[in-house]
């Protein structure tokens, strides 16, 4: 559907599609207080009934130099510990309008790893996650038991993985890969094998 006008009372006057029964939350470049509003419309508007979808949980996407942007779902500091989908992103924005918790179908919810193991023949014990994020990639591999590993290349410092390890924690411990690499570019030799 068309976005309404500028003014707020144009918002909660637009008319909603009829057959829409779910809201999914992902990456977009050009998020609004407008389309908030009208995630939250149709949320209310469904009830129970209509979902409320997240794609990712990742807080922030890493550019060159340092630099990123935010995700489309975050992890901060929120009581619920690691990947506990806590921080102002754009789907903590409607979840929190909404008043009620996305389902999240991409990492690290397992998900989408069950939705290709029941169409092909995945082995675990024969599958690795490649990955750049302690709480996305990894805790995803670990919770489907997959051998992980991490490349260094993304938001996850060696630091970050010590600390988990040398934590009594379990829930840090699920954060903690089989292996790393600096690069995913280390692992070109290997392959060539």
């Amino acid at each position: 559907a068309a976005l309404p006008g500028p003014a707020p009372a144009d918002w909660v006057q637009a008319p909603l599609e009829p057959a829409v029964r779910a809201v999914l939350v992902g990456f977009d470049e050009h998020f609004s207080y407008a389309k908030l509003c009208q995630a939250l419309r149709y949320l209310l508007r469904g009830g129970p009934e209509c979902l409320l979808v997240g794609t990712n949980r990742d807080h922030r996407l890493p550019l060159e130099g340092g630099a990123g942007i935010p995700g489309a779902r975050g992890r901060g500091g929120g009581a619920g510990g690691p990947g506990d989908g806590r921080s102002p992103c754009l789907g903590v924005a409607v979840e929190t309008a909404a008043q009620r918790e996305a389902f999240i179908v991409g990492k690290p919810n397992r998900f989408m790893f069950d939705c290709v193991a029941q169409e092909f023949p995945v082995d675990p014990a024969r599958t690795i996650m490649v990955g750049d994020r302690l709480d996305t990639d990894i805790l995803m591999g670990n919770s489907c038991g997959l051998t992980t590993l991490l490349t260094l290349t993304g938001v996850t410092a060696l630091d970050e993985v010590r600390g988990h390890q040398d934590s009594g924690c379990p829930a840090r411990h699920s954060l903690v890969p089989d292996y790393y690499v600096d690069s995913i570019a280390d692992l070109l030799p290997a392959l060539g094998q």
